[in-house]
C-alpha cells in the first residue's frame, strides 16, 4: 500500500536525506522505500528506477548550490564577489559534504531540468567573470578554473585531506588571493 502524500518530490526528498547521510553510494530505491514506509515496488508509480533517481538527486544537488552562489553574489561585486562565490561554495560542500560527488558531472545533454540546474550553478560565476571584462571564450576557462578549485579544495577537505596541522582558513585564503590574482589580466582597464 502507497504511503498517502508520497510525490516524485517525496521520493527526492528521502534520496536526498539518505546521500546526506550515508553518501552517494548508499542510496538505493530500498533505502528509500523503507524511509517511505512503502514496498520498494511502489517507488516506481513516482520515479522511473534507480538511475532517474539518481539524476534527479544530482539535479536538485546542483540546483540548491545554483541557489548558494546566486545568494553570494548579490550585492557584491569584482573581487569581492569572487571571494563571497568561493566561499558560500566552500560552505555548502562542508555543509553537505556528500552531495559535492554529485556535482562533479556533467549535466546529460537530453535532461533539460539538469542543463537548467548546471546552467543557474554557473550564472553567477559567470556574471562575476564578465564583469572583469574577459572574452566569451576566456570566460568558460575561468569559470572551470574556479570552479575546479574551489570544489577540489573543499571534497579534500571534506574528505579529511589537510593533514598537517596549518590552518586550513588561512591556505583557503590563500587560494582565494591566487585565483582573484590570476582573473586581474582580464579586468577592464576603460
Amino acid at each position: 500500500m502507497a504511503r498517502a502524500g508520497l510525490t516524485p518530490q517525496a521520493v527526492v526528498d528521502l534520496a536526498v536525506g539518505i546521500v546526506d547521510d550515508e553518501g552517494p553510494d548508499a542510496l538505493t530505491l530500498a533505502k528509500v522505500a523503507q524511509r517511505a514506509g512503502v514496498a520498494t515496488p511502489s517507488l516506481y508509480k513516482h520515479v522511473d528506477g534507480l538511475p532517474a533517481l539518481r539524476r534527479a538527486v544530482e539535479t536538485r544537488a546542483t540546483e540548491d548550490l545554483a541557489r548558494v552562489l546566486n545568494a553570494a553574489a548579490l550585492g557584491v561585486s569584482g573581487d569581492a564577489a569572487v571571494r563571497s562565490l568561493l566561499t558560500a561554495y566552500r560552505d555548502h560542500v562542508r555543509t553537505h559534504p556528500h552531495r559535492a560527488a554529485m556535482l562533479a558531472g556533467a549535466p546529460a545533454p537530453d535532461d533539460p531540468a539538469a542543463q537548467a540546474a548546471a546552467a543557474s550553478s554557473v550564472a553567477s560565476l559567470d556574471a562575476v567573470v564578465r564583469e572583469y571584462g574577459a572574452s566569451a571564450a576566456d570566460r568558460i576557462h575561468l569559470i572551470r578554473t574556479l570552479r575546479a578549485a574551489v570544489h577540489g579544495f573543499a571534497v579534500l577537505e571534506a574528505q579529511g585531506g589537510f593533514g598537517l596541522p596549518q590552518d586550513i582558513d588561512t591556505s583557503f585564503a590563500t587560494l582565494l588571493d591566487v585565483l582573484v590574482a590570476g582573473l586581474a589580466p582580464h579586468r577592464r582597464t576603460a
